[in-house]
């Protein structure tokens, strides 16, 4: 099948699923605390590590589209901090400490500083 089609349906899926996550976090808790988004970001990072583990251990012939239907399109669309910590995880299983703290400090102070950076090139400084 064409990877991209994987990728785009599964990614439609993956983020149908964070609304509806979203929303039925949101009506049991109404808090100004981003609970849901916490929530899908673990939850989809056990996901994440319960399929490629699944994958690596029965290694089948199909495991290259349902990786991409899956880690990549749903939990994608889902979440893409389980990719994130994926990544993460891989360099540190593969012995690159560093380099997985230079990821993840990169990424998120880097995300973070982007995000207020956008902001403030929109709204002007705060």
């Amino acid at each position: 099948m064409n990877p991209y089609l994987l990728v785009a349906v599964g990614g439609a899926l993956g983020s149908m699923a964070r609304y509806g996550f979203g929303v039925l976090v949101g009506k049991a808790w109404s808090s100004s605390f981003p609970l849901g988004t916490m929530l899908i970001n673990i939850v989809g990072s056990l996901a994440m590590g319960l399929f490629i583990g699944y994958l690596v251990r029965t290694t089948p012939a199909w495991q290259a589209d349902a990786r991409l239907f899956v880690a990549v399109g749903i939990f994608g669309g889902f979440t893409t901090f389980s990719s994130f910590s994926l990544d993460a995880i891989s360099m540190i299983e593969r012995g690159e400490i560093g380099q997985a703290l230079l990821y993840v400090l990169v990424s998120v102070i880097g995300g973070i500083g982007a995000l207020y950076g956008g902001l403030v090139m929109i709204r002007g400084p705060a």
